[in-house]
């Protein structure tokens, strides 16, 4: 045993050394491996779940960091040194913050509030790969590290259990904040102030993020969700669009009404429920609600007919495609004329 120990802890140290030198490699392989898993969601569905659930046991090391090691210096004699281990959290950190990037990019609706989540994820990821900023910046103020922690955590749920899990999205969005904010607690509780206010504060914050969390969710895009085709048109003809209008007179529109079309690709399994919402002049004038099954490799097909229409229709017009819980997939958009 005591042989092995000795060969497993140089080799450790040489690990962490070579990484520590090319840091750029554990973020190209976080990318890399959230984009194999974006292309083959579909394609080859076990294989994307096997990456998705590798990102999920690496916070298995996170959550249960201190007990891990413990055991690990108890049974293996393995020792791992402070350095090593804030090391490894950064590691993580890249590697997870990587892996969500294409799922988000490619679901972010980038004109709507959207963006701004998106664009957050993009500037934790370039932290956690910049080791003065990581470390000098982040690190130190531990209420920012824990927010950059959490969110992280949130979003790799948010892209992790709709692929392994079959969750729809409102179930996970609500498992993704519940667990990331119960995760979250004993830090919380950490950080409060000392006696007993801390029993009162910390629950109090919990309660009012798990809030703030849950309004917060119109501006956080469906991350296994996106829109591969899209069409307003007047007449379908085997289940696709016969013509696609940006624009159209209020004699076509009163004439056979209009068909809002819209292919939704999602991953093999998830049976999913959507809303399309007919908005005139940004006034909401019809809500109607469709299911989509996923595993279908050009998108889940699904239209809405709309006929009745108000008495002066002119003006713009948007179909917003969002799910049961509200987070917006995509959006149609056509204007009425005279």
């Amino acid at each position: 045993m005591t042989r092995w120990q000795d060969s497993l802890n140089p080799a450790v140290e040489w690990v962490t050394t070579f990484l520590r030198r090319y840091p750029g490699l554990v973020a190209l392989f976080g990318f890399v491996s959230g984009l194999a898993s974006f292309l083959l969601v579909d394609r080859q569905a076990g294989l994307a779940k096997v990456i998705a659930a590798v990102m999920l046991v690496s916070w298995i090391w996170l959550v249960l960091g201190h007990s891990l090691r413990a055991w690990l210096e108890r049974r293996f004699g393995l020792r791992l040194p402070p350095p090593v281990l804030h090391y490894a959290t950064q590691m993580i950190h890249q590697e997870s913050l990587f892996f969500i990037l294409p799922f988000f990019a490619i679901t972010t609706t980038w004109n709507s509030g959207q963006a701004v989540f998106t664009s957050l994820l993009g500037a934790a990821a370039l932290v956690s790969i910049i080791d003065p900023l990581y470390y000098r910046q982040l690190a130190p103020r531990r209420w920012v590290y824990l927010a950059f922690h959490s969110l992280t955590l949130f979003a790799v749920l948010l892209t992790a259990l709709p692929i392994i899990l079959q969750l729809s999205t409102p179930q996970s969005y609500r498992w993704a904040l519940g667990i990331a904010l119960a995760l979250a607690f004993p830090s919380l509780a950490a950080l409060s102030p000392g006696g007993w206010r801390r029993w009162l504060i910390a629950p109090l914050l919990l309660i009012t993020l798990a809030g703030v969390g849950w309004l917060a969710r119109l501006w956080v895009p469906p991350a296994t969700l996106w829109l591969t085709e899209v069409a307003i048109s007047q007449q379908l003809q085997e289940r696709t669009p016969s013509q696609r209008l940006r624009q159209l007179s209020v004699a076509q529109l009163q004439a056979d009404g209009l068909y809002a079309y819209t292919a939704i690709n999602a991953p093999r399994g998830l049976a999913e429920g959507i809303q399309h919402i007919w908005r005139h002049n940004g006034r909401e004038v019809d809500r109607i609600a469709l299911n989509i099954q996923g595993g279908r490799q050009a998108g889940y097909r699904a239209w809405t007919h709309k006929r009745n229409f108000p008495p002066e229709p002119q003006g713009n017009w948007q179909v917003q495609v969002v799910t049961e819980a509200g987070q917006l997939i995509g959006v149609l958009r056509f204007n009425v004329v005279d």
